[in-house]
């Protein structure tokens, strides 16, 4: 028989439970789900994510930075969390997403490479999730509106403030204009050996190399780095706001742009007159995502904000170069025009989702870049060939036969 304490703590059949988290876009649109991972509240723009796996991946990646992520995979935790999934470059610094919103409760994780669960790594992380609301019809709604800004808060009490908080949705600027490099970056000048995860071996260590690859850090990603260290390359990571001397004094054989969050205008102020003097250093350079939307500003292209972005794992891109489809992970919000790419610019790889460029090559000089991630992490990996590219860039350029890219 039941205690009287266990039948008032037992909910009635079909009641709802007391809402202990909040999600108020900048419309005035209150969404009541149940809390998770971090306490607080915090303002950001709202996007939503397809992807199907790789939740932890997602939420440390830099280029998520001021950004609260809807999964639209209905089930997450299952997997739990780990030391070796997460991919921003310094941990301690938490740069990625702010918040997260799921369907259903985090489920318990039931996965052999699980160290702990999904719900007391963000609390440890310090993202705010929210679970218990229809996702699908939330994206919808970013569809069709576009990403707004939010809100999201989660309190044990329930106790919520709604007129402050659509106030503070309202208020927020959001993304354009910002600077988010900065904040995400390393800071410091560090060296990176570590090559890609094999299953049931971990990551490896870099032997011999025969290229020294400079990578500014705008955000990178740790799989970008495991990469290129896997080609046989010696990889320096410098900070976002390096300049061109502080990179040409390394003498690199090779000079990457990395990923990042933010509007490419601002962070450009600084780093597109670097940038711009690299790419005519005569060294091989290789822009991915905010790297590729700089470099397309450096070459006097323009980059746009976008209705409700590319979020995902799934999304199908076409290399004018081969002529070959490839299915890719994406995380961006910005996009270079393609329209507006100068004479003496290619456009190399473009969206079949909507024709966005998602790719560019100098003419006539190894500089190239891709606004697609094909490290993936996750993601499939389709597009790994682009690291054996720039690689065999850097090969021409030391008078060394290319290699294959597939």
């Amino acid at each position: 028989m039941s205690t009287i304490a266990e039948a008032q703590s037992t909910p009635a059949p079909w009641s709802k439970p007391r809402a202990t988290a909040v999600l108020v876009l900048a419309d005035g649109t209150v969404l009541e789900g149940q809390g998770f991972g971090a306490t607080g509240e915090t303002e950001a723009e709202l996007c939503f994510n397809t992807a199907l796996t790789g939740y932890q991946e997602i939420l440390t990646d830099p280029s998520y930075a001021g950004q609260i992520v809807t999964f639209t995979f209905p089930h997450i935790g299952n997997i739990g969390a780990n030391g070796e999934d997460i991919e921003d470059l310094t941990p301690a610094r938490r740069a990625g997403a702010v918040g997260a919103v799921f369907k259903a409760p985090i489920t318990d994780p039931s996965n052999y490479r699980a160290a702990e669960h999904l719900d007391a790594w963000l609390k440890a992380r310090g993202i705010i999730a929210l679970a218990g609301i229809d996702t699908r019809a939330l994206t919808a709604h970013i569809r069709e509106h576009g990403v707004p800004n939010a809100v999201i808060a989660h309190s044990p009490s329930g106790d919520f403030d709604l007129d402050a908080l659509k106030a503070r949705a309202a208020g927020w600027g959001g993304l354009v204009g910002l600077d988010l490099a900065k904040e995400v970056t390393s800071g410091q000048t560090s060296s990176w050996s570590e090559t890609p995860w094999v299953w049931d071996e971990g990551h490896g260590e870099a032997g011999e190399t025969d290229m020294h690859i400079v990578a500014i850090d705008y955000g990178v990603k740790r799989n970008i780095l495991r990469l290129m260290a896997g080609l046989g390359a010696k990889v320096t990571v410098l900070p976002a706001t390096a300049t061109a001397e502080e990179v040409l004094a390394h003498a690199p054989d090779g000079i990457f742009l990395s990923n990042g969050p933010g509007d490419p205008a601002a962070t450009g102020a600084y780093a597109v007159p670097v940038i711009r003097e690299l790419a005519e250093s005569g060294i091989p350079l290789f822009g991915i995502c905010l790297g590729h939307q700089m470099l397309a500003l450096a070459l006097g292209a323009k980059t746009v904000k976008m209705h409700q972005g590319h979020h995902g794992a799934n999304h199908p891109v076409k290399d004018h170069t081969t002529g070959k489809v490839e299915i890719v992970s994406m995380n961006h919000g910005f996009a270079v025009d393609g329209a507006s790419l100068p004479d003496g610019v290619t456009g190399t790889h473009v969206s079949l989702f909507d024709g966005s460029n998602c790719g560019l090559s100098v003419d006539g000089k190894p500089v190239f870049s891709v606004q697609h991630h094909p490290e993936a992490s996750p993601g499939p990996q389709d597009s790994h060939y682009l690291f054996q590219r720039f690689a065999n860039l850097v090969r021409e350029r030391q008078g060394k036969p290319a290699l294959a890219e597939r």
